[in-house]
């Protein structure tokens, strides 16, 4: 079936996918791409957003919950009614907003071989549910502008009383509630991502949040390249973003190869995060290329043709969001919830609180145009944050990483104090209070880190889709 924006060229679509978006950041990611999409692109411009679920009727209950937010949306938006006056209708923002979806479950490595096929040669059907929206059935995706890889699990099981004690004693509330020590991590959690038999014991496990968290995200977007990539030609449109959401906090967690899977340790969430990071910054660094390029490559890119512009990967996080991810009790989740507003009125620039204000640095990633981008020096060398002022106000922030700095450089300490930027987007605020100052060498060793990790996930890919054929 031939869809409504085939005949447009490529500057009025914008096709971008979130994974995991069925609630939480996830959601609020898709939430914020709609109103940013319809409040700054042209009134012609369409956006075709697909939000991947597990199952399909998390998959029909996403789309129609972001549909009907989008009817709310497109009827109550003044900026919308002032761009087009009082013959504005509703209906023609609606019409120009197309939700797909797709099931994928990142631990299971034949949803993510079918979901990437479906995407990459096959159609997507979505029903109309009202007559706000056109109905779309065996669509093909063309290209994919933007991949926020959203989707996680956190491995924990509650709170390290003692811990927390110890956090909020020695550095504060603002502090435990930026970089917490006192969550609780279950040690050994596995998952066999090729589902077998339970005596089968052929098949070897991952650990389960490095397989949610970064190896599934890191097959599936290899997987669909050839949606991401670009032809070399002057009319096609700029490679796709794939932007990697990581956390605030782990970046000051050390990755032990020795334990690259995060099974052994509790802290398995703060090393897929800290390893996300790592990824993320190297990739455009000269010693990483053999193995960045490598997978940037498609799958199956002809041999007798120029080779394809690949994609640029990005890294982003959405602060501090009060999420059902950590597991606590309705009474602990009222006080969690407090302490969180709390740190905000206290002048921390990292709590965000909801969804929606944590989406912020995903979406200006995946929408900004190549000219801001090129501005901000091709934003590839900083992890860009998702943070907020003592009234909600949100904004973009550079997020400093261990080893890293906040742009891949050392910087003169008297130019960090002298920052021009402004109120909570100054580098200096929102530190961490033991933060030690990027050296030579400890850059150095970041991207000694760099190198190894990104060898270490070829392989890995390697040996999975081997057993996978994909």
């Amino acid at each position: 079936m031939a869809a409504r924006w085939d005949s447009l060229p490529p500057e009025k679509t914008l096709f971008a996918l979130v994974t995991g978006a069925n609630s939480g950041i996830g959601f609020g990611i898709c939430q914020r791409l709609i109103d940013e999409f319809i409040a700054s692109r042209s009134l012609d411009s369409h956006l075709i957003l697909i939000p991947t679920a597990r199952s399909s009727k998390k998959s029909e209950d996403t789309v129609n919950a972001l549909r009907r937010y989008a009817a709310r949306r497109a009827e109550s938006s003044k900026t919308l009614k002032s761009r087009l006056g009082p013959g504005y209708e509703a209906s023609e923002t609606t019409r120009r907003i197309h939700l797909l979806s797709v099931q994928l479950d990142l631990c299971n490595f034949p949803s993510i071989k079918k979901a990437a096929d479906q995407l990459v040669n096959g159609t997507l059907t979505s029903p109309c549910e009202d007559d706000f929206f056109r109905p779309l059935a065996d669509v093909r995706i063309p290209r994919l502008d933007a991949v926020i890889l959203n989707a996680g699990i956190g491995g924990w099981s509650g709170l390290d009383w003692a811990g927390l004690a110890h956090n909020v004693f020695t550095g504060g509330v603002v502090q435990a509630c930026t970089f917490p020590t006192f969550k609780a991590g279950i040690r050994g959690l596995t998952v066999n991502p090729i589902p077998k038999p339970a005596d089968d014991k052929t098949t070897p496990t991952l650990g389960e949040v490095f397989c949610a968290n970064v190896f599934g995200h890191y097959l599936f977007t290899h997987a669909i390249l050839p949606l991401l990539s670009r032809e070399p030609s002057s009319t096609a449109p700029p490679p796709g973003r794939i932007i990697w959401e990581s956390s605030v906090e782990p970046t000051w967690h050390n990755l032990s190869l020795a334990d690259f899977q995060g099974v052994k340790t509790k802290a398995a969430y703060e090393s897929s995060k800290r390893l996300t990071d790592v990824l993320a910054l190297t990739s455009s660094l000269p010693s990483v290329k053999p193995y960045s390029l490598a997978y940037l490559s498609p799958p199956s890119s002809p041999k007798d043709r120029l080779p394809p512009t690949p994609p640029k990967i990005y890294l982003a996080h959405p602060g501090v969001v009060v999420s059902t991810i950590f597991p606590l009790n309705a009474f602990l989740f009222f006080w969690y919830r407090l302490a969180m507003y709390l740190s905000r009125l206290l002048g921390s620039p990292w709590h965000t609180v909801t969804a929606y204000k944590g989406a912020c640095a995903m979406v200006w990633l995946a929408l900004a145009g190549e000219d801001e981008l090129a501005s901000q020096g091709g934003g590839q060398n900083v992890k860009w944050g998702s943070s907020c002022d003592r009234w909600g106000t949100t904004g973009v922030k550079k997020t400093e990483v261990e080893g890293w700095g906040w742009e891949g450089k050392v910087e003169d300490r008297d130019a960090l104090v002298a920052d021009e930027s402004t109120g909570v987007l100054r580098k200096m605020v929102g530190r961490r209070a033991d933060a030690v100052d990027l050296t030579e060498e400890k850059r150095a060793q970041f991207e000694e880190l760099g190198v190894e990790c990104w060898r270490e996930m070829e392989r890995l890919r390697g040996e999975w889709e081997g057993r996978m054929d994909f």
